[in-house]
């Protein structure tokens, strides 16, 4: 059994959580007994989960103390980080603000492995992100481009998908060629309009400084001074794959992203995300950065499904 005892009872209390639910949250977790009176904690159970239980307590503590806003989804990520036992300290991974969003969210990294993303995105021209659904690749790739967008880093952010029939005729669509293709990038809309103001993201978007279309667009132009993502690389032909690439000039940072195991292309297409990470890895400025079902940060469950169809293969 271990005992805590923190000097400060407001932040405690921030951290136990309304009616010990984060304390609880903890427990299940990382199946201990955890006990609260005061200011004060117990912790108990087999030796090496305790350890590891008074360690995210005592780490998450010292968090609050700098201000920093303790919600569920990031105590289920610092639980999973600490669960790991990547020895990875959790103030190095939170206290990296990536963006404040218009609805002043704290946007940050969740896990090691998000922050080594975040950092390559730094140090490369052009980063391919690649694991599964739901590990944070285009979510935070969308807010570094928003990011160096404000702070002049860049003029344009362009944000690009392939419109690929994942079982879908994309001819018997209702509308026109714009109205078929939307559906396919709503969930980069999705994105940037949490996190930036709506009617400012609008007014980008009218004015071109982001853009976001399909990657056929893409064909014959030079990005200068852009922040562009590419998303679903997975289902870009080899051919697609080149031509983007090859779009990129003077002061443009490339982020490309994809989960190799959701390849949509028909048969007999090579995916241009499986060739390029076969071919590119000895490019001076090209970084890859590889993500697994650990580094899900989405609903709990997302990484048990991932986990469940992996051992059904």
């Amino acid at each position: 059994m271990k005992n805590i005892d923190f000097e400060n009872i407001v932040l405690a209390q921030k951290l136990f959580g309304s009616q010990n639910t984060n304390l609880e949250r903890i427990a299940r977790a990382l199946d201990v007994t955890i006990n609260s009176r005061g200011s004060e904690v117990s912790v108990s159970g087999k030796p090496k989960q305790v350890d590891a239980a008074s360690s995210l307590i005592h780490q998450l503590y010292a968090l609050l103390k700098d201000d920093f806003r303790l919600t569920p989804p990031v105590l289920d990520a610092a639980i999973n980080t600490i669960r790991q036992g990547h020895g990875f300290p959790l103030k190095d991974i939170f206290s990296n603000t990536i963006l404040v969003t218009a609805r002043n969210r704290v946007i940050t990294p969740r896990n090691p492995t998000q922050l080594s993303y975040t950092n390559a995105i730094k140090e490369n021209d052009v980063l391919f992100g690649i694991g599964p659904a739901g590990t944070g690749k285009t979510y935070l790739a969308m807010a570094m481009a928003v990011a160096a967008f404000t702070r002049g880093d860049v003029q344009k952010i362009i944000l690009t998908r392939p419109a690929v029939e994942a079982g879908e005729a994309l001819g018997f669509l209702p509308g026109d060629l714009a109205e078929k293709i939307n559906p396919y990038l709503r969930p980069l809309y999705d994105a940037l309009y949490d996190m930036l103001d709506f009617e400012k993201a609008r007014a980008y978007i009218e004015q071109e400084l982001i853009e976001i279309a399909p990657i056929a667009f893409m064909r014959g132009r030079t990005l200068n001074n852009a922040f562009i993502i590419l998303d679903e690389a997975q289902n870009t032909t080899s051919e697609q794959m080149k031509m983007f690439l090859t779009r990129i000039g003077y002061g443009s940072k490339a982020i490309v992203t994809g989960d190799i195991t959701q390849i949509d292309l028909p048969g007999g297409k090579r995916s241009g995300l499986v060739e390029a990470k076969k071919i590119l890895t000895r490019i001076k400025g090209i970084g890859f950065v590889q993500f697994s079902k650990e580094d899900v940060v989405r609903h709990r469950l997302v990484s048990d499904i991932i986990d469940a169809y992996e051992k059904n293969k």
